[in-house]
């Protein structure tokens, strides 16, 4: 009944669900396929591969862990979203593999919202810059649909939800000033398991679970 009640609480915020299925076998992903989920992420390229390769074509796969350049033409014939760019190198090289598979891929651009150190991502001055260089205008075969960050791990709920609002600020941000005139510029990717719901209070419009749908990792 998890991912039933999943559901219903993301269906009050219009927000969408990205079932984490990494480290977890192919028949537990098959169960949810069957009682109708098709948007699936997975951190690890191979495994991700993998299990593209072995389930229904119509799984809509997101890769949401630090990609590597050398990584990307793995995954580039297939990917539907890339949650993970966190830094102009690894675009560069998304755009190279799309254009070599004919693709144009969808990527949110990875935001460092957290205290912790451990946590990838652009800071909204670099994404800035970034986005009104030249070098990103001549990307032809990228789409930055939205942005994504990850909270702190931590108990205290104030400080969650700040940092969710600072990722919600930063699209505000990038919208009014590079994407105003873009309609596909709507995605926010936050929220996971332990913290969701202040998430979707906060304006999320993708969620990121796996525990709550899986059970924990062994």
């Amino acid at each position: 009944m998890a991912f039933q009640n999943i559901i219903k609480d993301l269906a009050n915020y219009n927000t969408n669900l990205v079932a984490v299925s990494k480290t977890k076998p192919q028949s537990a992903i098959l169960k949810l396929y069957e009682e109708g989920q098709r948007d699936f992420g997975e951190n690890r390229v191979q495994e991700l591969v993998d299990k593209q390769e072995a389930l229904p074509k119509d799984i809509k796969w997101h890769m949401i862990g630090h990609l590597q350049s050398n990584k990307v033409k793995y995954i580039a014939p297939f990917i539907h979203l890339i949650h993970s760019v966190d830094s102009p190198k690894i675009l560069k090289e998304i755009n190279k593999q799309a254009a070599k598979n004919d693709r144009i891929i969808d990527c949110l651009l990875q935001f460092h919202i957290a205290e912790e150190d451990t946590k990838y991502g652009f800071d909204s001055d670099e994404a800035l810059a970034f986005l009104k260089s030249p070098a990103f205008q001549s990307l032809q075969n990228i789409r930055i649909v939205g942005v994504m960050g990850m909270a702190t791990f931590t108990k205290d709920e104030n400080q969650v939800r700040n940092e969710f609002r600072s990722l919600k600020a930063i699209f505000d941000l990038l919208k009014k000033t590079c994407f105003e005139q873009v309609n596909s510029f709507k995605e926010i990717s936050m929220g996971m398991s332990g913290d969701y719901n202040i998430a979707m209070e906060e304006g999320s419009t993708m969620v990121r679970i796996g525990s709550l749908l899986f059970g924990a990792r062994r």
